[in-house]
């Protein structure tokens, strides 16, 4: 009889065992409220295996790996590729109820990438400014700061700014389109001759430039051992709460703005889940909340009661107009512009660690 109960009771914990749902989620790292993951596990039920990263490349190679994933979170620049080499699954969107929450400009920014609206949600948006902390910076320009990229890329400016601390993102894509902008140039439309030029020159600032990462240049503004960075929104403002006394700015020249979206991997193995678990994020009261946690720009409807409560609780997550305008997004790559962009990227990492 004792045996008979036991096997009993071990088939229905293997049974429970087996009955629990789990979602698999890859996103970019403090890019969510832990009280909204918390609660969505709560009132669904459902387990998330919820694992972050620090790039585009991690991310690019999680979806190439034989790891499957149900929820990722590219950037609108490599959606394109994704899209090409089939590592999306176009969206059902009447499993979306919320879907009708999101800012229409940010859903045809998107419909710009090849249509790339059919195969994600907008989560998260922001701009690729410059952060400073004025008094450190002033004193060693020996002057008021100009709101310009010149901070980082005019070699006189950056020569005497070199003292408090400079950083850079380990973004290539990103930088270069920053540094080729500034001098009235383009990314996507300039050959390899102009990749390569630009990469000697990136290269050779490099013994100017304290931090190269996403990460540790946050602690480092915070702390005052970097006085001007170029930086993400959101990590400028999270550097802020420590550090009251830097400053994020989007540049007279213009800034990058990106988008960051929810998709569906080819591969999931659970997409069913991955759909209520974005809508549950399209909750207009969740997006704000990941926006306040993040401090990185909300996707709803700027007119929404959510984005005039955003813009009283934390004014710099609702650009105004005049910033709106100087954003541009970052350009498409095609293959052998990304392959020349990250192998010039991989030199200019291995000159600063002597590799």
């Amino acid at each position: 009889m004792k045996k008979t109960f036991c096997l009993l009771l071990c088939s229905l914990l293997a049974g429970f065992a087996q009955a629990e749902e789990v979602l698999r989620v890859y996103n970019w790292t403090n890019y969510i409220d832990p009280d909204v993951l918390a609660a969505f596990q709560r009132e669904s039920g459902v387990r998330v295996e919820y694992t972050t990263f620090n790039t585009a490349a991690d991310l690019d190679a999680a979806l190439a790996g034989a790891t499957p994933y149900d929820l990722v979170v590219p950037s609108h620049f490599q959606l394109t590729r994704l899209m090409g080499e089939k590592r999306l699954q176009p969206l059902d969107f009447s499993l979306l109820p919320h879907y009708g929450s999101l800012d229409p400009a940010l859903l045809a920014m998107l419909a710009g990438f090849d249509s790339a609206n059919r195969y994600v949600v907008p989560y998260l948006w922001g701009s690729v400014g410059l952060v400073s902390n004025p008094s450190l910076a002033e004193a060693a320009l020996g002057g008021t700061l100009p709101n310009s990229w010149s901070l980082l890329f005019d070699e006189q400016q950056r020569t005497r700014l070199a003292s408090c601390g400079l950083g850079m993102l380990d973004a290539p894509e990103e930088t270069l389109s920053l540094w080729l902008n500034y001098r009235g140039r383009n990314l996507s439309k300039g050959g390899t001759r102009q990749v390569d030029q630009a990469g000697k020159q990136l290269l050779a600032m490099q013994g100017q430039i304290r931090n190269l990462d996403n990460d540790g240049y946050v602690a480092d503004l915070a702390s005052g051992k970097l006085c001007v960075a170029m930086a993400w929104v959101g990590h400028a403002l999270t550097a802020a709460e420590k550090n009251p006394a830097l400053r994020f700015r989007i540049p007279d020249e213009g800034a990058l703005v990106f988008i960051d979206s929810l998709a569906i991997p080819a591969n999931a193995a659970r997409p069913d889940l991955a759909y209520r678990f974005i809508d549950f994020l399209l909750q207009p009261d969740n997006a704000r909340r990941n926006a306040l946690a993040s401090h990185f720009y909300s996707p709803l409807k700027a007119d929404s009661p959510e984005m005039a409560r955003l813009a009283k609780e934390q004014p710099m997550l609702v650009p105004n107009q005049a910033e709106r305008k100087r954003l541009y997004l970052l350009e498409r790559l095609t293959p052998a512009q990304k392959e020349r962009v990250d192998a010039l990227w991989q030199q200019i990492k291995a000159a600063r660690t002597g590799g």
